[in-house]
């Protein structure tokens, strides 16, 4: 019988979650309840707290963005970003990801939020792609670590990358071989933001319950977010708590071999913009591949499985999420190469 009044659904258990939430908390009270004589149960729970104190800043930022993000009708996205097939609609993602100040785990949210709000698969890929690394933050620290002469070079290429997939994407996408977005909205060509914006302002007072349904608005996507950042965070930990660092300066050198070393460790390893730029700079300072350097923090993007799921998740579909890797992977491969010989 059906009834006017909605059930309300029980909470399931999620295995992701939960589990890697059950592994961190008892690795922490571990580590606090017993003797410090556990050298590896002590390094993976002090990787965690480093690990979670580098993110949250940048889950808490992404997590305003998309709360203010449902305050903005669709057709200003549209509007803003342009054609989502165009040239110029990716360069304007590539643009728009190079210049918001999120990392990794941050931007993420912001781009289901987008996707959500009518943006092409092909831009949002773009977006993704062009944003992780490149914040002014970590811009500044990738400087003082590697120099500002290959800080922009990476950044470069990094645009390049991102916006040769996004153009795969876009001719996948008009081909049929990936899905059209189901959100996106069509624009009247005279549609003016400005001129909208001023009508909608005219009745517009700010309240604490705006600002709380911006700081809630993101709670959605931050559960589907967090549920693969803690099991990365689990992955990370437990690498570094098992495998000595000196293999990455070791093993990786600017061979061919090297680089794909280096391609299986960032798939491998999960961790956030701020925490792979020490490694780059390890690899290419003290194993002189500035190749596997690029290739550690593109294809660590390009691979990361936190960012395959939440992309799966947002668009519900498998092909656009596993086309990421397969789109930039080669292309991180070959500038890697290219890199590593100059």
């Amino acid at each position: 019988m059906s009834s006017c009044c909605p059930t309300k659904k029980k909470k399931r258990f999620d295995p992701i979650l939960h589990s890697a939430l059950i592994i961190i908390i008892g690795a922490l009270l571990a580590d606090f309840a017993l003797p410090h004589n556990i050298p590896a149960l002590t390094h993976f729970s002090h990787t965690i707290i480093e690990f979670a104190s580098k993110m949250w800043w940048g889950v808490l930022i992404g997590l305003i963005f998309v709360g203010f993000m449902n305050k903005i009708p669709r057709e200003y996205f549209r509007a803003a970003l342009g054609k989502g097939d165009s040239f110029g609609g990716l360069v304007r993602a590539a643009i728009a990801g190079l210049f918001l100040d999120l990392c990794s785990h941050g931007i993420l949210m912001v781009g289901a939020k987008l996707y959500e709000r009518g943006a092409s698969s092909a831009q949002i890929i773009t977006f993704l792609i062009a944003s992780p690394w490149n914040s002014l933050s970590l811009t500044i620290i990738l400087i003082a670590l590697i120099g500002l002469k290959w800080t922009l070079l990476f950044i470069a290429a990094s645009v390049v990358v991102a916006v040769i997939a996004g153009m795969g994407f876009a001719a996948l996408t008009k081909r049929g071989f990936l899905p059209e977005n189901p959100n996106a909205v069509e624009m009247d060509g005279n549609f003016d933001i400005i001129a909208d914006a001023k009508a909608r302002l005219k009745g517009f007072k700010l309240t604490p319950h705006f600002f709380i349904e911006i700081l809630t608005g993101g709670k959605h996507e931050a559960i589907m977010l967090l549920r693969w950042l803690l099991f990365g965070l689990v992955i990370a930990s437990a690498i570094r708590a098992f495998v000595p660092t000196e293999i990455f300066t070791q093993f990786f050198g600017p061979t061919v071999f090297g680089l794909f070393m280096t391609l299986i460790a960032t798939t491998i390893i999960e961790v956030c913009s701020e925490g792979s730029a020490p490694i780059a700079s390890d690899l290419l300072t003290r194993a002189a591949a500035p190749g596997n350097a690029f290739t550690f923090l593109m294809a660590g993007v390009s691979t990361d499985y936190t960012e395959i799921m939440v992309i799966q998740n947002a668009t519900k579909s498998w092909k656009i999420a596993l086309a990421l890797p397969l789109l930039t992977v080669p292309q991180v491969l070959v500038l890697g190469y290219i890199m590593n010989m100059v």
